[in-house]
């Protein structure tokens, strides 16, 4: 394999990690540096791996405390904590931070292609920070006191088959809701960005109508298209990003073609803002 590296792939989020087996022993020093350019970059990217579930778990876990089950998804027969993203369950084509809806959102997720339809099925991941960082002055003296509530049920794709609805209605079959400041402190940079996303349906102390324009906005300066990273995804490609700073999209362009990858998260902490105030649970799966 080349030697270990690094680089850049977009101006603003996203980095390709060369010359690594993630089937094999990390060394300290070797993880140490895949880490700092985890933090710095939001998103990496490595190809060519010839990994199991096991070695997806064990990599993730060198980040933090592996998710134990999702609370409204499906895994792998005999695996709680590797979730199969399968189009033909559902299609996630709407700007998102994984399960932002409870008090601790994921730190981050990790994908390993498994089943890779012959065209389209890319994913794009958004760099919260730098949308925040693009904020006119006025509007960001505005989102600094703004907190969203995030709730599962949000934008969750119809696909119009039975397998869908199915999937569907186990998604929305409990209602999740967590109030969460609207710019978040990273808790290992100290970074400020915007946390938002398709599950912050309207702000605290505002209704549907009064939010939304608010947040389109907002989200807006997020998914700005320099402030995004798109992966092509090829056979034994794995991807990990920073759910604390980032959004991501899986584009639904691939027709009736399969498309599965496995996912495997690590568990987060409650978000704080700039004022330390940390989330809440308003509602937890009743």
């Amino acid at each position: 394999m080349p030697a270990f590296d690094i680089r850049k792939v977009g101006g603003k989020i996203g980095a390709e990690v060369t010359g690594i087996d993630l089937g094999s022993e990390m060394s300290e020093s070797v993880f140490r540096q895949i880490h700092e350019a985890f933090l710095a970059h939001k998103v990496l990217f490595f190809r060519d791996q010839d990994i199991t579930d096991a070695d997806q778990l064990a990599f993730a876990g060198r980040f933090g405390p592996l998710t134990h089950t999702h609370p409204l998804m499906r895994t792998v027969d005999g695996e709680p904590q590797v979730i199969p993203v399968d189009g033909e369950d559902q299609r996630a084509d709407h700007w998102h931070t994984d399960i932002s809806f409870t008090g601790t959102p994921s730190l981050g997720t990790t994908l390993r292609s498994v089943v890779l339809p012959p065209h389209g099925g890319d994913t794009l991941v958004a760099n919260g920070a730098a949308g925040y960082r693009d904020l006119p002055a006025e509007l960001r003296d505005v989102a600094d006191r703004l907190w969203a509530v995030h709730t599962n049920h949000a934008e969750q794709p119809q696909l119009g088959t039975e397998r869908g609805e199915q999937v569907r209605r186990a998604f929305l079959a409990k209602r999740y809701e967590a109030a969460h400041p609207v710019v978040r402190v990273h808790p290992e940079s100290g970074e400020p960005s915007l946390f938002l996303g398709g599950f912050a349906q309207r702000l605290v102390g505002m209704d549907l109508r009064q939010s939304r324009p608010i947040l389109d906005v907002l989200q807006s300066y997020v998914r700005r298209p320099e402030n995004t990273a798109r992966w092509s995804w090829r056979p034994g490609d794995v991807l990990i990003f920073d759910n604390r700073n980032t959004q991501h999209y899986a584009v639904n362009d691939y027709g009736r073609h399969q498309r599965v990858l496995h996912r495997v998260s690590i568990t987060g902490d409650v978000p704080y803002g700039l004022d330390g105030k940390t989330g809440y649970v308003i509602e937890e799966g009743e």
